[in-house]
């Protein structure tokens, strides 16, 4: 749910309400009790951009290299094995 600022126009007392989309905007003043309630723009305190969301996006130098290597996958493993190197028979064959 968003926060909502909101201003008074009749005494000037600001006022944060934490509200559903859906929600009617707040109209009376919980300072001075007078229907002047106004509700302010105001930008959001984060934004959500950039590469993505995971674990390492914020790690740096050697906690990001161990997180990476701490849960390798088993599929991981089997295409990181190197193969082995032709052997002169088969070499022989391809002639």
């Amino acid at each position: 749910m968003p926060i909502y600022e909101y201003q008074c126009q009749s005494c000037g007392h600001e006022h944060e309400a934490l509200q559903k989309l859906s929600d009617q905007p707040l109209i009376v003043c919980p300072a001075c009790t007078k229907p002047e309630l106004m509700k302010k723009i105001s930008a959001a305190g984060f934004r959500l951009k950039g590469t993505g969301w995971y674990e390492t996006d914020f790690k740096t130098g050697n906690s990001k290299k161990n997180v990476a290597s701490e849960s390798p996958k088993a599929s991981d493993a089997s295409s990181s094995t190197p193969k082995p190197a032709s052997t002169p028979s088969s070499a022989a064959k391809s002639d």
